[in-house]
């Protein structure tokens, strides 16, 4: 009895200790040791590809609401970095993006709409960083192979014209540039041949990012090669899933995530966001992250709809949506920029998620704080391993240069995915610092950030437009005498360019008319049709007809179609299916139920040669297709099965010159 009384105190005190120690557990940061790898920002990719299509054909002021959200300082996102796709002909995830040299004797730099995307973001954000990325080139760039890199000379030529037509006619200067996508222990000659022409070209202050996809084996080459370490700046990784590997440290280059996120951008997309931006440091000193895509501005139903920091996808009825990863992105953008420098007291929480630190060297101090639980910050790729993370109290002590520091604005992102009510980027009151000290009781799924910083924001605009689908009833006849992009409003290219051209060799009713311009498959490593095709409107049509004029260019061998109800894009376009309405050069006609014109539905003679104007109509309705030739009854009741419903498009029977004008749909 005795025994039981002394024990049941010690007991006590035991437990007593170890709740304790669970409920707050203490973190130094201090800037009085060695300090860590100086920070270089959060960025956003447009393209690899065409992921900003629908962006520009935004009416104001969404258009600039949409761009304030993410490029304005202490606004939204306000992003450090706009990387962008150097275009390259070709599909490269959701659709293609023009190049500014279709053929080897061509150079324009007005085409698309990366241009356009960082001036306005450096009209925000005269600061940000641009990068620039081939994802895939034309043809030409590799003499009929499918490969960039038998002819370095050539690819990095290619490269570096692009770098100074950016200045040239832009005003603006490339920061960084990559080349190499696929990892190949040859292809890493070309970095030291970009460095050689960047530098006879007087772009000694270009950066170069390498490999731009894996760690390996381009830091295995780093460190055995002293040349090709000259020539490489900046070692890109893509979803690395917050790791390095220790060669890549050995190298002593700044470490990037140069492509990471891809994911889905609802609360877990937004998640996923968070504990990624602080964990790429914490477990791999990565000191930038990027992510696929920096807005979500192309067709839902093509691959990784929603992939965005947000979305905005209707630019026929206004809506856009600040998604969650917006504010999680302002946690960190908004109160630390490029050239801060983050403390080497960084790490993970004892109960589960993790806090990075950063300082300006001035006096100023941002702490990031994450407790995403696993199922919640799920990201698309790498699998993520499982881990717990649990509410807990912590308290940091501030020691060094940052002692003097009495209050800390703070800046709360709650997820609760519980009520399904999440508030996202709260100010709270200031915090006040006792002797040194600070603590926060901290839930799960929760992001904070604790700054000597005053000037951050949540920005805002008055509601969009609602949300609405794509208008039933959509013309254009291309009669643009001076149009701002190369690209007709809403169509998605996903194989070949259509570009605005103006038909000086028939001035009539078609000046003004949409051309197919790539004549030659280009380099990509997506499964490229053969076919060039462009789809638009709303992929759950199902009744509807499609009208457009055609010209083909091609004699004999040209032939060109209008189509309903295709159903696929993007890396699968090559097999969509649908109903295609096809006419030939050689004077016949094939009515196919894919792409690739493998299921005949039915064909026969239609008259048609190239440098002569049709119109080809298509009506589908429930099981049955129709198709008029001026005007007139071509074929009829031809029976379609599947799909059910898809996009409209036009497109070409090769990659080959044609022309489209006056296109027209009635959806029922």
């Amino acid at each position: 009895m005795e025994l039981s009384l002394m024990v049941v105190p010690v007991l006590a005190l035991v437990l007593a200790l170890v709740l304790d120690s669970c409920w707050s557990q203490s973190y130094v940061l201090t800037d009085g040791d060695k300090l860590g790898r100086v920070f270089d920002g959060i960025g956003g990719l447009s393209g690899g590809g065409a992921t900003s299509r629908l962006l520009v054909n935004y009416a104001e002021p969404y258009r600039s609401q949409i761009l304030d959200y993410l490029f304005k300082p202490n606004f939204g996102a306000s992003l450090h970095i706009l990387k962008v796709e150097i275009g390259g002909d070709a599909q490269t995830t959701d659709g293609t993006e023009p190049s500014h040299m279709h053929y080897d004797n061509d150079e324009n730099y007005f085409r698309g709409y990366e241009w356009w995307l960082m001036k306005e973001a450096k009209k925000r954000n005269p600061n940000i960083t641009l990068i620039g990325l081939p994802w895939a080139f034309p043809g030409w760039v590799g003499r009929g192979k499918n490969w960039p890199y038998d002819y370095p000379d050539i690819t990095a030529a290619y490269v570096v014209k692009w770098i100074l037509g950016a200045k040239q006619y832009h005003d603006l200067d490339i920061q960084y540039v990559g080349v190499s996508v696929n990892p190949c222990l040859l292809c890493f000659h070309l970095h030291q041949l970009l460095r050689y022409t960047l530098d006879k070209s007087g772009l000694e202050a270009v950066r170069i990012v390498a490999s731009d996809n894996l760690w390996e084996p381009i830091v295995v080459s780093l460190l055995l090669d002293p040349e090709l370490s000259s020539a490489v700046d900046v070692i890109g990784a893509h979803y690395p899933g917050t790791i390095t590997v220790t060669e890549a440290l050995k190298t002593q280059k700044k470490l990037w995530s140069s492509e990471d996120y891809s994911s889905f951008n609802d609360e877990v997309g937004g998640g996923c966001w968070a504990r990624i931006l602080n964990q790429n440091y914490v477990n791999g000193l990565m000191t930038a992250t990027i992510s696929w895509n920096l807005v979500a501005s192309y067709y839902e139903d093509l691959p990784f709809g929603r992939d965005g920091l947000m979305t905005a996808e209707e630019p026929w009825s206004g809506n856009y949506v600040v998604e969650s990863p917006i504010w999680i992105t302002a946690h960190t953008t908004q109160f630390s920029q490029p050239g801060w420098t983050y403390l080497q007291t960084v790490g993970h929480l004892e109960h589960g998620g993790s806090y990075v630190a950063l300082t300006d060297g001035k006096g100023n101090l941002t702490v990031v704080i994450e407790t995403m639980t696993h199922d919640h910050s799920v990201c698309i790729r790498p699998p993520l391993p499982p881990f717990n993370v649990t509410s807990q109290n912590a308290t940091f002590q501030l020691k060094g240069s940052f002692t003097s520091i009495e209050e800390l604005q703070v800046w709360r992102s709650q997820f609760n995915f519980k009520t399904k009510k999440p508030y996202f980027f709260e100010k709270l009151p200031p915090l006040k610092v006792l002797n040194g000290s600070f603590t926060l009781s901290l839930a799960e799924d929760e992001v904070y950030t604790l700054t000597t910083i005053t000037t951050g924001n949540k920005g805002s605009y008055p509601d969009p437009p609602p949300s609405a689908p794509f208008p039933k009833v959509y013309k254009d006849n291309f009669d643009v005498l001076n149009p701002p992009f190369s690209e007709a409003p809403d169509f998605a290219d996903q194989t070949g360019v259509f570009e605005y051209y103006v038909n000086l060799t028939d001035p009539g009713p078609h000046l003004f008319t949409l051309r197919q311009v790539v004549t030659q498959r280009p380099i990509t490593w997506a499964t490229d049709a053969d076919q060039t095709i462009s789809v638009i409107g709303d992929h759950q049509w199902q009744d509807l007809t499609v009208s457009c004029d055609i010209f083909m260019e091609n004699i004999q061998t040209g032939g060109v179609f209008v189509a309903a109800r295709v159903d696929k894009g993007g890396g699968s376009v090559r097999s969509a299916r649908g109903v295609f309405f096809w006419v030939f050069a050689d004077g016949s006609y094939r009515v196919t139920n894919d792409l690739a014109g493998q299921t005949v539905l039915a064909e026969g003679l239609s008259g048609t040669q190239a440098f002569g104007w049709y119109t080809l109509t298509l009506t589908v309705q429930g099981q049955y297709a129709s198709g008029l030739l001026n005007g007139f009854p071509l074929w009829r009741n031809a029976v379609v099965l599947t799909p059910k419903n898809g996009w409209a498009a036009i497109g070409t029977h090769s990659f080959e010159l044609a022309q489209f004008d006056n296109f027209s749909v009635i959806a029922e």
